[in-house]
């Protein structure tokens, strides 16, 4: 075995479980390379795309993540080795099959936000806290980020500071509404330490952090799909959640398209001449 594999599996810079995961998938890359009479110095484009592609024959299949793990040891080892020019762009691990996003029912949600309670200033905070993150599709990052005039009940709408610096305008629910309204009224000024501006406060008056939120939901990211998909069985088009969600691309927004079946049946029912 070239000797380069085996410095690169004792550098210093692996972790113990790293340099076991990895010491498989490199042993596994040169000892294909010895039965084609190959070298570690040989390997070009068009050698891990053949080497990619037998990963992909092999018995029993492997799943296409575990396809990604090793080509990304192999090349770990190409870059320690070779040298980072010496390493393929090409990307030759297969698609990995997109994971539709898990969405609670109504029901579900409804559950676990009557869970919550609103009990002291803590508890009024939470709930509003969560109602929000529902109504509005907010990540748990964007929620912890509102500021007290960010929220404008006058006209019912939200500003939202999200991703990549692009904010965006959503509307204020009813049921959000009256527990923000509450937890401004009965609970902020308890928790109030000063001039901090921020929205939703800790129990020393600082802005929440994520961890808060996380605490509460351990998943909060399935409110936001839950808010995506509950929009979409309401009847709304892909365009307009696309735009209250904050995604840049269209194309990150038709995964909810493949949710629902039973609204497209319902659809297609209603709409063709010959269902």
């Amino acid at each position: 075995m070239d000797e380069r594999v085996e410095r690169f599996l004792d550098s210093a810079a692996l972790s113990e479980s790293t340099r076991r995961a990895y010491g498989v998938d490199v042993r596994q890359l040169t000892a294909w390379l010895d039965r084609r009479g190959l070298r570690l110095d040989d390997v070009d484009v068009r050698v891990l795309a053949d080497y990619a592609a037998e990963l992909g024959r092999g018995q029993p299949k492997l799943a296409p993540t575990t396809i990604a793990r090793k080509l990304a040891a192999v090349r770990a080892l190409l870059r320690f080795a070779l040298g980072p020019e010496r390493v393929p762009d090409a990307s030759f691990a297969p698609r990995r099959p997109r994971r539709l996003p898990e969405s609670p029912r109504l029901e579900e949600v409804d559950a676990e936000l009557d869970r919550l309670g609103a009990d002291g200033p803590l508890g009024l905070r939470n709930r509003a806290l969560v109602e929000l993150v529902y109504s509005a599709g907010l990540r748990s990052a964007e929620a912890v980020g509102l500021d007290l005039g960010d929220v404008d009940f006058e006209q019912e709408l939200v500003h939202v500071h999200g991703k990549g610096d692009k904010d965006r305008t959503v509307p204020l629910g009813e049921e959000a509404g009256h527990w923000l309204a509450r937890y401004l009224r009965e609970a902020r000024p308890e928790l109030a330490r000063g001039a901090e501006n921020a929205l939703f406060l800790s129990a020393r008056g600082r802005r929440l952090n994520t961890s808060t939120l996380r605490r509460l939901l351990p998943h909060p990211h399935r409110l936001r799909h839950a808010f995506a998909t509950h929009l979409l069985e309401g009847g709304a088009d892909l365009r307009t959640i696309q735009e209250l969600l904050g995604h840049s691309s269209l194309s990150t927004t038709q995964i909810y398209s493949h949710v629902d079946g039973r609204r497209l049946r319902r659809v297609y029912d209603r709409a063709h001449p010959r269902s």
